[in-house]
């Protein structure tokens, strides 16, 4: 009984009979003891003496280690020869208790079973009981009592049969898209493609298979395939007249095409434009959409689709609807039951009743979307509106998402793709079954001459697109609208790859006029505008288990079926993508055409697409087909929106997760490093910092040079005098190292003539609301893009130049439009001039006069290196460490003393820190290290169609023309990138493409 559990806690009762078995009760009991023994009779075996040694007293008996309890000393010195047994089990019935409770209690959650020895285990033991020892029987008994241990409830479903049913299947699948939707290609792209959930949808990221270098290939030889049916698209009805009047408060003559243009607005081309906030044009960016007006057909009303990234939807949205005023719901979408016989009916009770079983947890229940037979038609909210009416001007807003699908082809033979899939649907007169309603709205228009006259024309000109080299080739945004049959009878019995035929079409005036006038305005009518034909061909499309069927009754297996009047006819709609329009290098890469559908005929497309040969792209494919463009990417390069804010947010926090991952030995200390935000740009800082410097200098000085001593003598102004740069050796190596140390106690960085976080004053008027704006004026981008080209050495294009803009670089000129955009970034494009791999927030700078003199000196100069900077939070980091441990020790104390509570002041103070991040209020940026800050890359990689790396990102509008003021004519443009981790700058040309 020596080694008692500490927290067994002994009763202790008054009287001569302590209970506490400590030095003290054994002094006591002997005491105790000897009175009994005097009071009995004195013979010779009750001696007194008897209890003690020689040369012993009372006083020394109970100063031992801890008496006959706690010693391992001599029994026959510390142990009394008699001792009481009603007073020692009073002692002991605390310790036996506390052994009897954890001798009881499981100490794991194993089952009974699972505690024997591995060689007295048998498999029947979870199941018989009786094959246990008998002692442990009766425990096992009562653990196969418990509810949680019990078989659970059969399904009735748990067959695979059953559960593999496709009216099991689609109510499966129904209930599993609620939170996010489903496209009609979900179950294609989820057996091939890395899966995601963005915007609400789930969606294919990039393929598991490696073909980063095959989707180029085909972007840039055959063809590559996108669904880009999560695209939301708004429809709006009225007059053109209150159309065009509100709409114009949404856009601007500034940033190039607006919703009145005239080719766009006879319905003949689509067009693009960045939407702002009413009247608030620069600033209140929207989003970048696309538009396409119906063709006038006589009525006095028009439609407008407008298209957009479903990350923007809600903010274009609710703009539309206050510069429109509808507020009140003209209709609530309710959906129709599916027509079904009696048998599929009781099927789908069953199938819905299973489903409620199967998921009690649910909490939606009775607001489940009913079952469709098609995937991807039963996702809309049943009690959500999706129709929004103007009482004042009959205007009406329309939610067509998912209504209609959108497919992209990109790609020289895209078009080929097109006319080898897709045939035009024949004319028909007669009903093929006057029970249904099956192509009664073909009938119908077949009976009108000029209907069919139309169709023909659209006919002709879908099959000359074949003749064609490249889609670029057609005018940018051609519409042409079409009627085609069922692409499912057309499938060759295996994957081909389909290649152009030049000599099929002779005709070259015919194909030469096309690509010169293009398609008239007459043929860009297509029936996908009428929301009940649409209905009627989604209702009354024939299932695949029909077609299959028809195909087993061929008299010759794998010939061409042939449906007649039964075949189905779709209207469809052909939008070309004109592709890279921007710069001199390659015109038209990435053209193509999109496709638009009806809803419920995304796989009967879908797969005749795959059987020609195409490749198919996610996500990633998309933007990388935006980053060789050299094109902002939606929401990515829109960081003056909300959607682009926000996906800013979300990346930080990704990356943040993923740099804490990893220990600090195995992560980058950003703090040395120089960089201040490697997880996020901040644009906010950077054009204030700039704003800053122009008012505080009040003339265009050189760039800030890495020596101090060099910016005294040359008395410029905006040096930063606490960035110095410290020779001090290293621990490791004794080597001289070169470090910017910071003086600043508390981590900013002072400036004698300006505070990088100042406010200076007040600012311009198109400053009022947002902190900073982006330039998308096409003039102004157009003159500073002729200032980035070099006017001299062999690197100058006067050519070019003369074409964008002929007024010099004087102060009368950039003057007022640094006055009018103060706080503004200019989106430009990076192109490495020798080795390097730009990435995501790289920084852009501006290079010294050193710099570019060793550039022009020597030609294989790869850039400058950054010196090392001091970590002014080592100790910080350090100290919360310490105070971390030191609470985490006190907690291990003992529970009779109260652990000492660190102080919560210190605590929360540092919580925030983080070893190798700066954790205090951003300084100035621009003059944080030794080059000046210009900008940051948004995108960057190396690029497969150049052979280089290239980038994008924004600069800011005054140190861009800071830069460019002081740069000699044969160096203009020319930049230093540094990555995030690393202390090499790499020079860089930079331009903007217009």
């Amino acid at each position: 009984m020596r080694n008692q559990p500490a927290s067994v806690t002994l009763p202790a009762e008054p009287g001569p009979f302590p209970g506490g078995g400590s030095r003290g009760d054994v002094r006591s009991e002997q005491q105790y003891q000897q009175q009994k023994f005097s009071n009995q009779s004195s013979g010779p075996f009750y001696r007194r003496e008897q209890c003690f040694q020689k040369g012993q007293n009372r006083g020394e008996r109970g100063r031992g280690r801890g008496g006959w309890q706690g010693g391992r000393q001599n029994v026959s010195e510390e142990m009394p020869k008699y001792i009481t047994v009603s007073t020692f089990a009073q002692a002991r019935a605390a310790e036996i208790s506390a052994m009897l409770k954890a001798v009881a209690q499981k100490s794991s959650n194993s089952l009974v079973f699972q505690t024997l020895p591995r060689h007295m285990r048998r498999r029947a033991m979870s199941h018989n009981i009786k094959r246990l020892p008998r002692r442990l029987q009766e425990m096992a008994r009562k653990e196969a009592e418990k509810a949680v241990h019990q078989k659970k409830e059969q399904s009735k479903t748990k067959c695979r049969k059953a559960r593999r049913r496709h009216i099991n299947l689609v109510a499966e699948f129904n209930r599993r898209q609620r939170k996010n939707i489903w496209l009609e290609t979900h179950i294609w792209h989820a057996k091939r493609f890395h899966m995601v959930k963005k915007w609400g949808y789930c969606l294919g990221d990039s393929p598991t298979e490696k073909s980063y270098r095959a989707c180029y290939r085909a972007m840039t030889k055959h063809c590559l395939l996108q669904d880009l049916s999560y695209y939301c698209c708004l429809e709006v009805t009225g007059k053109e007249n209150e159309l065009l009047k509100q709409l114009a408060r949404i856009c601007s003559n500034d940033t190039g095409l607006t919703f009145e243009e005239a080719s766009c607005l006879s319905g003949r081309f689509e067009g693009s434009l960045n939407l702002y906030r009413a009247d608030h044009y620069p600033e209140g960016m929207l989003g970048p959409v696309t538009f396409i007006w119906k063709p006038r057909d006589g009525s006095e009303n028009r439609q407008l689709w407008i298209w957009m990234h479903p990350a923007l939807k809600q903010d274009i949205l609710r703009e539309l609807k206050a510069i429109f005023q509808c507020s009140e719901p003209e209709e609530i979408y309710m959906p129709e039951p599916v027509t079904t016989s009696m048998q599929e009916e009781e099927q789908i009770d069953v199938a819905l009743s299973l489903g409620k079983k199967r998921k009690k947890e649910d909490k939606e229940g009775e607001k489940a979307v009913p079952v469709k037979k098609i995937i991807g038609d039963g996702t809309r909210d049943p009690f959500q509106s999706y129709s929004w009416i103007s009482q004042a001007t009959g205007i009406v807003i329309s939610d067509r998402t998912m209504e209609i699908l959108r497919y992209r082809l990109i790609g020289p033979l895209s078009h080929s793709v097109l006319t080898e899939t897709l045939k035009a649907a024949s004319l028909q007169t007669e009903m093929a079954d006057s029970e249904t309603e099956l192509n009664n709205w073909w009938v119908e228009n077949c009976k009108d001459s000029e209907k069919v006259s139309l169709h023909q024309r659209q006919t002709a000109i879908f099959e000359l697109l074949e003749g064609l080299s490249s889609p670029s080739e057609m005018p940018p945004g051609t519409i042409l609208g079409l009627t085609v049959g069922d692409p499912r009878v057309n499938l060759p019995k295996k994957k081909t790859k389909t290649m152009p035929d030049f000599e099929k079409y002779q005709d070259y005036d015919k194909v030469r006029q096309l690509y010169l006038e293009g398609v008239p305005v007459d043929c860009a009518h297509s029936f996908i505008w009428d929301q009940d034909i649409c209905k009627n061909v989604t209702e009354n499309k024939i299932s695949e288990q029909d077609l299959n069927h028809m195909r087993a009754q061929l008299l010759v297996p794998g010939s061409h079926l042939d449906l007649g009047p039964c075949e189905s006819k779709i209207p469809i709609l052909l939008v070309q993508q004109p592709g890279k329009m921007a710069g001199e290098d390659r015109p038209g890469w990435g053209s193509g055409w999109d496709i638009y559908l009806p809803k419920g005929w995304g796989m009967a497309f879908w797969i005749p697409f795959i059987y020609r040969g195409v490749r198919v792209g996610g996500l990633q494919e998309a933007l990388k087909h935006s980053e060789y463009q050299r094109i902002p990417h939606a929401p990515n390069d829109f960081p003056d929106c909300q959607a682009g804010m926000q996906f800013a947010k979300e990346l930080e926090t990704s990356l943040l997760e993923n740099f804490k991952r990893r220990p600090p030995a195995k992560r980058a200390n950003y703090v040395k490093l120089g960089t201040l935000s490697p997880f996020v740009c901040p644009w906010e800082q950077l054009t204030k910092n700039w704003e800053g410097r122009m008012k505080a200098s009040g003339e265009f000085v050189p760039p800030s040079s890495p020596h101090p001593e060099h910016c005294a003598a040359e008395g410029h102004s905006l040096c930063d005098p606490t960035a110095e740069v410290v020779k001090e050796a290293s621990s490791e190596t004794g080597e001289v190292e070169e470090t910017m140390e910071i003086t600043s106690s508390e981590g900013v960085l002072k400036r004698g003539d300006v505070t990088g976080t100042q406010d200076f004053g007040e600012r311009g008027e198109t400053m009022t609301r947002s902190d900073f704006i982006v330039l998308r004026s096409e003039k102004l981008r157009m003159q500073l893009s002729a200032w980035c080209y070099p006017t001299a050495g062999k690197d100058r294009r006067i050519r070019l130049i003369s074409r964008l803009g002929q007024k010099e670089m004087t102060e009368d000129v950039f003057l007022p439009i640094l006055m009018s955009y103060p706080r503004a970034l200019v989106w430009v494009n990076l192109s490495l001039l020798r080795k390097g791999n730009p990435e995501l927030h790289a920084m852009i700078c501006i290079p010294t006069e050193d710099d570019l003199l060793r550039l022009s000196k020597d030609k294989l100069f790869c850039g400058p290196q950054e010196p090392k900077h001091r970590d002014i939070f080592k100790e910080k980091v350090q100290k919360l460490k310490e105070e971390k441990k030191k609470k985490k020790d006190n907690m291990k104390a003992l529970e009779s003393d109260f652990p000492s509570v660190p102080d919560k002041e210190t605590t929360e103070k540092h919580e925030d820190l983080i070893l190798g991040l700066w954790s205090d209020t951003l300084p100035d940026v621009t003059s944080h290290c030794s080059r000046t800050l210009l900008g940051y890359v948004t995108r960057g990689d190396f690029s497969l169609a150049v052979g280089y790396g290239e980038a994008q990102g924004f600069v800011s509008l005054t140190g861009l023309v800071y830069m460019l003021r002081n740069q000699p004519a044969d160096k203009k443009g020319l930049v230093l990138l540094r990555t995030p981790a690393s202390f090499q700058y790499r020079f860089a040309r930079l331009n903007i493409e217009v």
